[in-house]
């Protein structure tokens, strides 16, 4: 089994490359079931969840070429199977992203209850009653989801709390309604904004992405696309946040700065001076590192995704930071590891107290889920000494070559294999 080993201590300096959004891959590959015409998807990251991703669309029948930073499907030449079983879903929890398209395109799909990181319960009950709403009947039996439709029929649905997969599921499930589909508390991030582009190249009509308010008027087929997916910003929100543990400058080539305006706004409060430049954003911390305080919220909130790494930067700042999750309540996991390696943390119940300023030390640890790994890899590159991250193949759900790129900007820090592969 691989593992990350850092040695603390080094500034990083240079540029690091930004690889596209992972959460706005996955639901326009998803996407793809609607058309029976093939689609290319370009600056698409190699990371194993889009391998996930196609495997799983094999299995219902579509012929899929994965070669990051492109995928392409091809043009439906046999028949659908709607159904997306329990091995390939428990993996990742968007797996449950076929379900709107399987049931607009086919009429009927069965998937299984999703899996993924575990932060904490994710229910799916606001993809099923938005489903039931358009005319879905619902099942729910020994682990999987059966949905039918003859055709589902566009109405108002309202979310009792914004949720992105399930605003996702709801968009690709209207498309091919009949009339017009009204979602109300929609989720607002990035990625539900970028699927609606995708939607409406493929000919749908979508008004609102990524607004609380989504209106959609159903079409009866739609057409391939050709689309480039925007910048991952939770991959550049981790790099700025190890700059401003590590210190140093670093150019984040094509990070996309207007959708980490409620990050950026944090990082430079505690002491990071981030500058756009062209295309691309110049992080950089040489002075003092200051804590600050964070609460999590739905987008345009602070990121959920980014509480972890911030944590990681806030033990070797100067004062106490307050950090409250309000999104996944298991999303403190991280901790016992941090504290492992001398962080002053303490949590109550939501909310984690952060003493900075203390010297962290190298040791060994292990990863529970994708950003966690990310903020023991931050933490390792400020330790005395050497820190070896386990369990990095939650690591790689979501960082691209993390390693190499950190690498590149002057951290020591490599994948190494465990002897007998133990965890």
């Amino acid at each position: 089994m691989d593992a990350i080993r850092v040695v603390g201590g080094r500034r990083l300096q240079g540029r690091i490359p930004i690889s596209g959004a992972k959460n706005a891959a996955l639901p326009i590959l998803c996407a793809t079931l609607l058309s029976d015409r093939g689609c290319r998807l370009r600056n698409v990251p190699a990371l194993r969840d889009i391998q996930t991703t196609a495997a799983l669309l094999r299995f219902l029948g579509r012929d899929v070429e994965v070669a990051c930073p492109e995928v392409t499907t091809a043009t439906v030449s046999g028949e659908v199977r709607p159904e997306a079983p329990y091995e390939l879903v428990r993996q990742m929890r968007a797996s449950v992203l076929v379900l709107g398209p399987l049931v607009a395109r086919y009429g009927r799909a069965k998937v299984s209850l999703p899996g993924g990181c575990a932060i904490g319960a994710r229910p799916i009950d606001q993809h099923l009653k938005g489903l039931e709403a358009l005319g879905a009947k619902i099942n729910v039996e020994h682990g999987y989801v059966t949905a039918e439709a003859g055709t589902l029929r566009g109405a108002e649905y309202v979310f009792d709390l914004p949720t992105v997969t399930g605003t996702e599921n709801l968009m690709m499930a209207a498309v091919l309604a009949k009339g017009v589909t009204i979602l109300v508390n929609c989720a607002r991030e990035p990625e539900v904004e970028e699927l609606g582009r995708v939607l409406n190249k493929m000919g749908a009509h979508v008004e609102g992405a990524g607004t609380s308010v989504i209106t959609i008027r159903g079409k009866d087929s739609l057409d391939p696309f050709d689309h480039a997916v925007i910048a991952d910003r939770v991959e550049a929100g981790t790099f700025m946040a190890a700059v401003g543990a590590a210190g140093g400058e670093v150019l984040l080539e094509g990070a996309p700065l207007d959708d980490l305006e409620p990050v950026v706004v944090r990082l430079r409060q505690a002491g990071l001076h981030v500058e756009r430049q062209g295309d691309d954003v110049l992080v950089g911390r040489h002075g003092a590192l200051r804590a600050v305080n964070v609460t999590t919220a739905p987008h345009p909130g602070f990121p959920t995704d980014m509480q972890a790494q911030l944590m990681a930067m806030m033990c070797v700042a100067d004062g106490r930071s307050v950090l409250t999750e309000t999104i996944f309540e298991n999303r403190f996991m991280h901790v016992p590891e941090l504290q492992r390696m001398g962080a002053h943390i303490e949590t109550r119940q939501h909310t984690a107290i952060v003493d900075g300023g203390f010297p962290l030390q190298g040791a060994s640890v292990m990863a529970t889920d994708l950003r966690a790994s990310a903020s023991l890899i931050i933490a390792g590159l400020v330790a005395e000494g050497e820190t070896l991250v386990r369990r990095v193949y939650h690591l790689d759900r979501g960082y691209e070559s993390i390693e190499k790129k950190l690498g590149g900007v002057g951290a020591e820090i490599e994948r190494v294999r465990l002897e007998g592969g133990l965890p």
